[in-house]
């Protein structure tokens, strides 16, 4: 192509008129909104320390040997024992005591295997704090059973107060209702007397005992010929005295 040919066709190529392209830059994953994998339900067992396997391999052959020694007492001895057979030369027999006349022990002493550290007239640190856990048990549950016990009698005085009150009360109005005596009934107060704000005063508990309220059964049995606990009146005291068991409620 000639010169001015490649002048009149300069508009042909029009990429190069256009922008080089860009490539979008790489997304980035964000580290919270990344998906949590769930725990692992199979956790692997903690790798124990050298020490602690040493302790727990020696104290397994330990309880290995004592669970043998122990075995070995329990049997009897043989008679191909050397022991034994000098003990039946001297005139033992199995079964029998040891000494003159029989008055020797009969079953050996028995062994006690200790793996502390303390003395021999201590017991094993152990089985002293079980044996101090169980005295601990005790107390509590005897301490337990005192306060029981305590609350019902308690609890049973109480209602034997109230029901001798009661019955005082019902004696005293059949005593006035046969001596014909005005009985007074306690007056109530009206809400209009109490505010809203203030309560009522608690009434005094009465003080009545046992004396009492028989001092009052005996006066209606004697001079009326009335036993409360019957709930009604005879013609005469004999009448009385055949028919009502006693003047108590527990003779009822």
């Amino acid at each position: 192509m000639s010169r001015k040919d490649e002048e009149e066709d300069y508009m042909g190529d029009l990429s190069l008129f256009l922008p080089p392209e860009i490539p979008d830059p790489p997304m980035k994953i964000s580290k919270k909104t990344s998906p949590a994998l769930p725990p692992s339900k199979d956790k692997k067992p903690k790798p124990q320390n050298w020490q602690e396997k040493r302790k727990i391999d020696r104290e397994l052959k330990q309880r290995e040997e004592d669970q043998h020694t122990l075995a070995k007492c329990e049997s009897a001895i043989p008679p191909s024992n050397v022991g034994f057979k000098m003990l039946q030369q001297m005139g033992y027999k199995p079964g029998s005591a040891l000494g003159r006349g029989g008055l020797g022990r009969v079953e050996p002493i028995g062994l006690e295997i200790r793996r502390s550290r303390a003395g021999l007239g201590r017991e094993d640190p152990e089985k002293e704090k079980e044996k101090k856990g169980k005295l601990q048990f005790e107390k509590k549950r005897r301490k337990e059973e005192d306060l029981r016990v305590e609350f019902g009698v308690r609890l049973k005085s109480h209602w034997r107060n109230r029901r001798i009150v009661a019955d005082f009360n019902k004696a005293k109005m059949a005593l006035m209702q046969l001596e014909n005596k005005e009985i007074m009934e306690p007056e109530k107060g009206s809400d209009e007397e109490n505010d809203g704000d203030e309560k009522p005063e608690e009434e005094e508990e009465q003080v009545i005992t046992e004396e009492d309220l028989l001092d009052v059964l005996i006066k209606l049995r004697d001079e009326h010929h009335y036993c409360l606990y019957c709930g009604c009146k005879y013609e005469s005291m004999e009448a009385l005295s055949a028919n009502c068991p006693g003047p108590n409620e527990e003779d009822h």
